[in-house]
């Protein structure tokens, strides 16, 4: 490991403890309810930056506690307006501390003048655009082809029985199981996939209210999204190979 990655690992612990370890649930409720009148919201900052400084230990550095504090309050406050702590408001939070960090880390390391070259020799990568592609074509092609193939049974089963499943549920489980089997091919663990499928067979025909169409809607979803995905996943290995 370089001294260079060590420092931004250093950083992102620093992160972790400051919103994860260190932050209490008495905390947060008090921050969101007073937001920029909370003392908590200060006490958390002031560590945020102070936790930076001490795993980086640079101790010449006495900006970093103050960059990386003010940031913080910035985008802890951003997000204490939002009014609802959703998913997303609350991956657009990490996002933003993590860039920050990632900021302080080029400042550290005197990186700022590598990051256009390091960014285009990224995308000028063959082997990263081609795992890209791989994983977007699991994710929608193949996921709206498997829906077009069975829109047909599906209405079917939705006309004769009450749907009970959460919103989105199936789509949403598509495409994580679509994106296991292609990393599974990918790091040539094959017999992951007999397990995937028992433990989604185990799963999603338990339900001893189900009948044998919706038994047969559900295996033959899965098992053409799974064919589609291992093609894809054959493609790739296959293409990397040749390059």
């Amino acid at each position: 490991m370089t001294a260079d990655l060590l420092i931004l690992l250093q950083l992102l612990v620093g992160h972790l403890l400051t919103d994860f370890v260190f932050q209490s649930k008495k905390m947060v409720a008090h921050k969101r309810k007073h937001k920029v009148a909370s003392f908590y919201l200060y006490i958390h900052i002031l560590l945020a930056g102070v936790l930076s400084y001490v795993f980086v230990m640079q101790w010449q550095r006495l900006e970093i506690i103050l960059f990386v504090g003010l940031t913080h309050y910035l985008i802890d406050l951003w997000k204490l307006y939002q009014g609802k702590d959703t998913l997303i408001i609350f991956l657009v939070d990490q996002l933003l501390h993590i860039l920050v960090l990632v900021g302080v880390w080029l400042y550290l390391i005197q990186g700022f003048g590598q990051t256009g070259s390091t960014i285009t020799s990224f995308l000028s990568n063959p082997d990263i655009i081609l795992l890209l592609c791989g994983y977007l074509i699991v994710i929608y092609p193949i996921g709206f082809i498997v829906g077009k193939a069975t829109e047909s049974w599906n209405k079917e089963i939705h006309r004769q029985f009450k749907d009970e499943s959460l919103k989105n549920a199936g789509r949403y489980i598509g495409i994580f199981e679509r994106l296991l089997v292609l990393t599974f091919i990918l790091t040539n663990n094959f017999a992951a996939i007999g397990f995937l499928i028992g433990a989604k067979s185990i799963l999603r025909f338990s339900d001893t209210k189900g009948t044998r169409k919706q038994t047969e809607y559900v295996l033959i979803g899965t098992l053409m999204s799974f064919f589609l995905c291992i093609l894809t996943g054959l493609a790739v290995v296959a293409i990397s190979e040749v390059w």
